[in-house]
């Protein structure tokens, strides 16, 4: 189980993250661009590649959902009170580092 807390937590450990609102959600920016947003209070937005958000939702289908935007595939819905916070960590690590590139 990952709080909502944790999740904060865990998102901004990463170096150059800062949060900031995006359209009444907290979100979490590296470089400007947004890795993850706290959608709600059980579920946290990862802004994956399309690869990372199969393999996600593959491995972990209670845990993690894909989110569409338009007709675009583009983050994975994490439950949070059924998350393992190491695969949070992972997830949130590697949507991080791409938004590095």
């Amino acid at each position: 189980m990952v709080s909502t807390d944790d999740a904060r937590r865990m998102a901004l450990s990463l170096a150059g993250t800062v949060e900031q609102d995006h359209h009444g959600r907290p979100s979490f920016r590296v470089t400007g661009r947004i890795f993850a947003t706290l959608w709600d209070p059980e579920h946290m937005n990862v802004m994956l590649d399309e690869p990372g958000i199969l393999t996600a939702v593959q491995c972990h289908p209670g845990v993690c959902a894909e989110v569409m935007w338009g007709k675009r595939l583009a983050a994975v819905r994490v439950t949070l009170p059924d998350a393992d916070p190491a695969l949070l960590g992972d997830l949130l690590a590697d949507a991080w580092e791409g938004k590095q590139r």
